[in-house]
């Protein structure tokens, strides 16, 4: 089968020949007919002191299963996030990672709704907006964010408010339901909000947390760090909480399940819409790290294997 790989920090990406794994104790092995490009791992290939395995979002079809394996067989059409080799014809996914995906969904589909829109739901879920609370998005057109700012709006916040790096992406998003869309590096971000959703931060934490209102809510899931100020929490009370998508789906896979099958739910009554900027032949998985490098995408950038 053919894998991407690399072998040294910042690449370069190349195809290589590889084994078909065998799945262990609670593994599918998966035919790959879509992969989702993420920029956690984009930046691991640039900044990771040793090279890593390319995973991620994977979905299509299980030709094999391991040992233990009670949920899925061959022929099942599943989606999930591949902690080995995903960039690949053929990976392993763990059942306890794997959902199913449902008649009338696509691969595609799965790679651009399911994971990103798990890391959406779960960051507005940490942030509790009550009705009618507003809410700002970070990188509001990338994967997760032009979701996250449909899930916002479908949910019941009285103004939603997209954060963008390029006024070129200010029309998508508000075509995602956003009320407004701010620039990163406007001198302010308009009216002060309830809850802020950060995909970014790094440097952009500072005007994402003078974006918010008194007791207002800050929710980091980016992957960027960024250091925070206790004085500047003090003044307005304001909280920040951090979310990782792995802790909910390792310890709380009842959550993770009921999630999932929102975002199954939404899909198919059309309420949610998982936009996909680009498909990109396996071997040009450079050219898909150069675009959500460049926070050039709106909406998924997938490969398809």
């Amino acid at each position: 089968m053919r894998r991407v790989r690399y072998e040294s920090t910042g690449g370069p990406l190349f195809l290589e020949e590889a084994p078909v794994p065998e799945p262990g104790p609670g593994e599918l092995l998966v035919r790959c007919d879509a992969v989702g490009v993420t920029l956690p791992v984009v930046r691991k290939v640039t900044e990771a002191a040793e090279p890593i395995a390319l995973g991620g979002e994977i979905a299509g079809e299980v030709v094999a299963a391991g040992d233990g394996v009670t949920r899925f067989r061959p022929g099942d059409r599943v989606t999930g996030l591949c902690f080995g080799h995903g960039y690949a014809d053929y990976a392993l996914l763990h059942e306890a990672m794997a959902s199913p995906i449902p008649d009338g969904a696509g691969a595609v589909d799965a790679v651009a709704l399911v994971r990103s829109g798990l890391v959406a739901l779960g960051a507005l879920e940490a942030a509790r907006p009550a009705p009618g609370e507003s809410v700002l998005v970070t990188a509001a057109a990338s994967g997760a964010g032009h979701l996250a700012v449909q899930l916002a709006r479908a949910r019941g916040a009285g103004r939603v408010v997209g954060a963008v790096s390029d006024a070129g992406k200010a029309d998508f998003v508000r075509s995602l339901g956003a009320d407004d869309c701010v620039l990163y590096s406007d001198d302010s971000w308009g009216d002060p909000v309830d809850c802020v959703l950060d995909a970014v931060g790094g440097d952009l934490l500072t005007p994402a947390l003078s974006a918010l209102a008194p007791h207002g809510r800050l929710v980091a899931y980016s992957s960027g760090g960024g250091t925070i100020q206790a004085y500047d929490l003090l003044v307005g009370a304001k909280s920040v909480t951090g979310f990782q998508m792995a802790l909910i789906a390792r310890g709380r896979p009842d959550l993770y399940e009921q999630w999932r099958r929102e975002l199954w739910r939404m899909f198919a009554e059309g309420t949610l819409a998982p936009a996909v900027h680009a498909e990109f032949a396996l071997q040009d998985a450079l050219k898909a790290h150069e675009v959500i490098e460049g926070r050039a995408n709106l909406g998924k950038v997938v490969l398809r294997p």
